[in-house]
């Protein structure tokens, strides 16, 4: 294999390789970057950071009315509950949960925390057109 190391006409120093070379050495960057990836998915989940949900879970999340009414029976919490750890009242967390209310980012991020759960994951799925 011919490796030419040169320069740029600004000076920078650079390589010139095969591109089967180059493929190859950027593939190998890719796996380490998924490796470190799993690593950390692995320690988030370990440490309890992180949980998995699994087909009955998935199915319960499609057909609850809303990504947060899942989540708050998933912590086993009622609406009481949630609206006085979210800062909200108790009318305007069921009419969060069942669509006929709305949010704004702070409340949501406070819901979230309550739930011990990303704000992403309260955030109802766009409806397919």
């Amino acid at each position: 294999m011919t490796i030419v190391r040169t320069q740029t006409p600004s000076g920078e120093s650079i390589v010139i390789m095969p591109e089967a070379e180059f493929e190859r050495l950027a593939a190998l960057a890719e796996d380490a970057s998924d490796l470190q990836t799993l690593v950390t998915s692995q320690t988030r989940l370990a440490s309890g950071e992180d949980e998995l949900l699994n087909e009955a879970d998935l199915d319960a999340l499609r057909h609850a009315p809303s990504p947060l009414a899942f989540w708050r029976a998933r912590r086993g919490l009622s609406t009481t509950e949630l609206a006085a750890r979210g800062g909200i009242s108790h009318a305007d967390l069921t009419a969060i949960e069942d669509g006929t209310g709305t949010s704004d980012i702070v409340v949501l991020r406070s819901l979230a925390d309550a739930l011990g759960v990303d704000l992403e994951d309260l955030v109802p799925a766009a409806p397919v057109i």
